[in-house]
């Protein structure tokens, strides 16, 4: 008969989270997750596999509660480009509202593991081709609106986007100045209109 888990799975994974954030992967001891989340090892064994499973998990909860925030704040969008626009006013308040600077959990992992691990590569990319299809299904929503220019084609403006966004991230770790990020976000817009 299989052992039931007697944790709230969600708030280990939000701890095993923060240690994985404030720490990279590599850095990352058992024992500091077994601290964080007070759990034995063979618990965290039993019910994640590993460190390296345990990590995609919290990769997989972190987007995932980051695509709900996506959602609310798109909700009352007016059209494609205020989506966008609103979309960058999300990553803009988490970067202010980092005051430990420790960026995005998944651009950070993206600098750390994508090279080192088919599974953190595998996640990386499926997490990279949806949101390129979003960003892409947006701009070519905003075209056919003419409130997004033709000069790029959605998949060429989606990709900047992408890229813009993945920047931003990072200059967000060193930059939160809320002024200077708002001038680069309102000069990433301006290239749509």
């Amino acid at each position: 008969m299989p052992k039931v888990e007697t944790f709230d799975k969600e708030l280990v994974l939000k701890k095993a989270a923060n240690v994985f954030h404030n720490k990279g992967f590599n850095a990352a001891s058992m024992q500091d997750l077994v601290d964080a989340t007070g759990l034995n090892r063979s618990s965290i064994y039993n019910s994640f596999g590993g460190k390296l499973d345990l990590f995609l998990e919290c990769l997989k909860s972190y987007r995932d509660l980051f695509y709900t925030k996506v959602s609310k704040r798109l909700q009352n969008a007016d059209n494609p480009l205020d989506a966008i626009e609103r979309l960058f006013e999300l990553y803009l308040d988490e970067i202010v509202s980092d005051k430990d600077d420790k960026g995005c959990f998944i651009t950070n992992c993206t600098s750390e593991m994508a090279n080192q691990n088919e599974s953190i590569v595998s996640f990386l990319n499926a997490n990279r081709t949806s949101f390129l299809e979003f960003l892409e299904e947006l701009v070519e929503k905003g075209q056919e609106q003419s409130v997004i220019n033709n000069n790029k084609s959605a998949n060429e403006y989606a990709l900047y986007l992408f890229s813009s966004i993945q920047g931003l991230r990072t200059t967000g770790i060193l930059i939160s100045n809320k002024n200077d990020l708002q001038i680069i976000i309102k000069t990433i817009i301006q290239t749509l209109i």
